[in-house]
Order: structure tokens, then C-alpha cells, then sequence
């Protein structure tokens, strides 16, 4: 078993968004992104199989996805896309995301 605190292994940072990996194994990725407020996540795809899971925990702002469609996020909306999907996030208040990559079993 593996525990971690996010609130206590990942801080915000003025300058860039901060990322956690939290646990990486053939089965998953889970990683956690921290933003202040107008910081970005460029939207990019990855040239692999699996899906991707976007979080948010804490915080607001939007999923940006293909041709600049996007959705509003506030903490408790879950995204889930396949990773080569276009997919980033823009953060309008200091912003908590997990994100979990589950390849294909």
C-alpha cells in the first residue's frame, strides 16, 4: 500500500505550475498538478494507447480539448478522454488537478 498527502507533497509555485508524480507503475500513471491562478496547461496529445483521467480537486477553470472547444471545471468535475486526444486546462483561481493514464490491459 502507498499513501501520499497531495496538500503536503505538492505546493503552488508563482512562476510555473507544479507537478507531483505520485505513482507510476505499468498499470497507471497518477500525477498532480498544481496552478496558480492563469497559469496553463498547453493543450497536447500523446502518441500512445490509454486514457486519461483530468480531476479537479480544488479550484476553477477550464478543459480545453481540440479547435479550442472547451468546458468550465470547478473542483469535483472529472474529464475522461483517450490520450491522443487533444486535451490542457487553463486555471482561472489556484488550481488542484489529478491526473491518472491507464493503458490499455
Amino acid at each position: 500500500m502507498k499513501a501520499v498527502s497531495l496538500y503536503e507533497a505538492n505546493d503552488f509555485d508563482e512562476k510555473t505550475m507544479k507537478r507531483l508524480l505520485v505513482h507510476d507503475s505499468p498499470y497507471m500513471k497518477i500525477l498532480n498538478f498544481n496552478f496558480k491562478a492563469g497559469q496553463t496547461l498547453p493543450v497536447h496529445n500523446h502518441d500512445i494507447e490509454g486514457e486519461v483521467c483530468l480531476t479537479i480537486l480544488e479550484g476553477e477553470g477550464e478543459f480545453v480539448g481540440a479547435e479550442d472547444a472547451s468546458r468550465p471545471a470547478k473542483a469535483g468535475d472529472v474529464i475522461i478522454t483517450d490520450i491522443s486526444e487533444p486535451h490542457g486546462l487553463n486555471a482561472f483561481t489556484d488550481l488542484r488537478l489529478l491526473v491518472t493514464i491507464a493503458p490499455p490491459i
